[in-house]
């Protein structure tokens, strides 16, 4: 099964296009799992796939998909990287589509060696897609784009980021009204189109475009009709459920809206706070869930 049908039966078979955001943060974890020193890199990576786990226990029977951030295991070395590797699958076994949020890319063997290494037939990872930089260029697009085609997997390239400071590079006009992030949709799209098979809308290459930009994601909706769109920033970042209306089509498909801390911490802010507090954060985490889910459904 192509990673294009996968993602549209999964979303079907949940009613929504919700990625719930794995990226714990060790002094925002329910106490109950910080019970090492935050010096104790296998400690914390041991609370970091524990609390991941649960997550996707309350979570995997409402959504699609899941989003890991390797940045937050990587950071403690050896240890996180099992842990991570021990997230995703879990993950897998619990039927959820995942998302390698790595942000790859190079040049030559080394973006083939990211492609082989993360989506490869024989990767230790076995995630179903990655998110990758387009700024080393077309050709260091390529490893990756084969990779995922010869794998039934899928990429989402960086064209529109959710952070203010992303305008920097991605806004510089390069001629006329055209923006690098234009350019490089223009491109994905031309990706995407290539990888679409016989009887779905969509390809294997699709784009990061962020919930804070409710204009630009409506814009690039029309840039990119082929991609699947991955959507940052909806919650903690300001993202609402009308800002990425856009990115979906009438059939509820076509982008997968991702949300993070406003799942993951719900019972640190309110109306969670109140209702469960922390000894009752997996109640706050399903009750966030199932709110976003209603939100994006109304």
């Amino acid at each position: 099964m192509t990673f294009s049908k996968l993602l549209s039966e999964a979303i079907k078979k949940k009613g929504n296009p919700i990625s719930v955001g794995l990226d714990p943060r060790y002094e925002s974890l329910p106490a109950v799992f910080r019970t090492a020193d935050k010096a104790d890199t296998s400690g914390v990576a041991a609370a970091f796939e524990k609390f991941c786990c649960a997550v996707m226990d309350i979570t995997a029977p409402l959504v699609p998909a899941v989003k890991p951030q390797s940045a937050f295991f990587e950071q403690y070395g050896p240890p996180g990287m099992s842990a991570l590797g021990n997230v995703i699958r879990y993950a897998r076994e619990k039927g959820l589509i995942v998302i390698f949020d790595g942000k790859r890319n190079d040049i030559g063997s080394t973006a083939a060696a990211y492609a082989a290494g993360i989506l490869g037939a024989q990767s230790a990872w076995g995630a179903d897609a990655l998110t990758v930089s387009p700024y080393l260029g077309d050709d260091s697009l390529e490893p990756f784009v084969k990779t995922a085609m010869e794998r039934n997997a899928g990429i989402f390239v960086l064209v529109k980021t959710s952070n203010p400071g992303g305008a920097m590079i991605q806004d510089l006009h390069t001629g006329g009204n055209q923006t690098v992030y234009h350019r490089i949709a223009r491109y994905v799209n031309k990706l995407s189109l290539e990888t679409v098979q016989q009887g779905e809308h969509y390809g294997s290459v699709g784009a990061v475009v962020g919930a804070t930009y409710p204009e630009q994601l409506a814009e690039l909706r029309k840039t990119m009709p082929y991609s699947w769109f991955l959507v940052p920033g909806y919650g903690s970042q300001g993202g609402t459920a009308k800002d990425v209306a856009a990115s979906l089509d009438e059939n509820g498909l076509g982008a997968v809206i991702n949300n993070s801390r406003g799942l993951l911490f719900a019972y640190q802010r309110e109306p969670y706070l109140s209702r469960f507090g922390e000894q009752q954060w997996e109640k706050a985490v399903e009750a966030a869930t199932l709110d976003m889910i209603a939100e994006l459904t109304l």
